[in-house]
């Protein structure tokens, strides 16, 4: 095996770094995963993840995980409602979907950030993970690199891998390609215990997910664990619109106001949900990778995941392409068919650039008909299309 005996830092602990460390673990790699958080007990941010059979569950079948997944994953928050402006269902396959059904080719479990995390934790090696590893700067040292990091001593690793994000810190070390922006903005929202904080949402969710289409806008929510609800609205905006809107988004009076006038005509139902929310909110200006990136294999140092190729979250790609890298890149320097790691690198580049441009020009263009004049008979017809 090429990677015999080699030492692997892998930067960043989300689903695609601690995925890839479960597989190369079960291959005999030495592997440590630095991870900026704290501790394993760090609060995980963001809405729920919907797993794809070919992306995700592969991963998760790949890392033999599967059982506990169905242990976990939240049952029903993959159904939709889809809705207008005054609050009208005009989709929901709540009636008709079923609960659990891991062989349809359609089927997307959904599961919580953290208790994925706490899952893929649990599936290491004691000590695999340093915690409080906020990476600084990397710089060659013999074969391999030398880290350095904020908050622990510098380290020797053989070979690199950045799943660090958006805003990776490794990817620079391998291409100057940036994002560009996709002209969509996310307001992020979340309201705990909402069965009593907005129980008229909760009713109308019923544990899945709602998309509310209007005016060129959006109001996107579904269930989260523990009885919470996360929300964003999604509307275009200037790229640096989050830093000049003059919005304190720790005041929810001033958040209240400009949804008022942001989404004028909206029922009122859907006020509810920026008076029930806690604070902060969090703006979440949205960005792609170039379609057509390229750059030149490195011998021992790789990107997977948003660090590889973000993309905006209007088809449920992110996170399980961060799960395929890192079953494609573990196949790849596990395998006997590339004589060097530069070899196996180039192989699992090559491919992940491929895979991931398909999976981001369809979010981009999904973005594009979600906040368009014909937003709502145009997901009609593509809910509809899977009757």
């Amino acid at each position: 095996m090429l990677i015999k005996n080699k030492s692997v830092a892998i930067i960043g602990g989300g689903p695609g770094g601690l995925t890839l460390a479960r597989l190369l673990q079960m291959k005999g790699v030495q592997v440590k995963v630095y991870e900026r958080d704290f501790d394993k007990n760090s609060r995980v941010q963001g809405s729920l993840l919907d797993m794809h059979q070919n992306s995700g569950l592969a991963a998760i079948r790949a890392a033999g995980l599967l059982e506990v997944f169905k242990e976990n994953f939240m049952t029903g928050a993959d159904k939709t409602k889809i809705m207008d402006e005054d609050g009208k269902v005009w989709f929901s396959d709540h009636d008709a979907k079923s609960d659990e059904n891991f062989e349809e080719e359609h089927f997307r479990p959904e599961i919580d950030r953290g208790t994925l995390r706490k899952i893929l934790l649990n599936s290491l090696n004691e000590n695999t993970i340093v915690w409080n590893s906020h990476f600084l700067s990397m710089e060659k040292e013999n074969e391999g690199w030398m880290l350095y990091f904020k908050n622990q001593p510098a380290v020797y690793a053989d070979i690199v891998i950045g799943c660090d994000g958006a805003n990776s810190k490794i990817r620079p070390y391998i291409t100057e390609i940036k994002p560009f922006y996709t002209g969509i903005v996310m307001l992020e929202g979340n309201i705990p215990d909402a069965d009593v904080n907005a129980p008229e949402i909760n009713t109308i969710l019923r544990g899945g997910k709602i998309m509310a289409f209007g005016n060129q806008k959006n109001l996107l929510m579904g269930q989260k664990e523990k009885g919470a609800i996360g929300f964003y609205a999604s509307f275009k905006a200037d790229e640096d619109w989050s830093s000049t809107s003059g919005l304190n988004y720790s005041d929810k009076s001033e958040i209240i106001q400009w949804y008022k006038k942001m989404y004028p005509g909206w029922n009122s139902i859907w006020l509810k949900l920026f008076e029930s929310a806690e604070i902060p909110f969090i703006p979440r200006p949205i960005y792609c990778m170039p379609f057509d990136q390229y750059w030149k294999p490195l011998e021992n140092v790789t990107i997977i995941g948003d660090a590889a190729h973000v993309m905006p979250p209007f088809a449920g790609e992110g996170a399980n392409m961060a799960m395929k890298d890192a079953l494609h890149l573990s196949e790849c320097l596990t395998s006997e068919n590339y004589s060097t790691i530069k070899e196996a690198i180039a192989g699992y580049e090559s491919e992940m650039r491929k895979r991931a441009s398909s999976a981001a020009e369809e979010s981009v263009k999904n973005g594009e008909i979600m906040h368009s004049e014909t937003a709502l008979q145009s997901m009609l017809d593509f809910f509809g299309s899977f009757k």
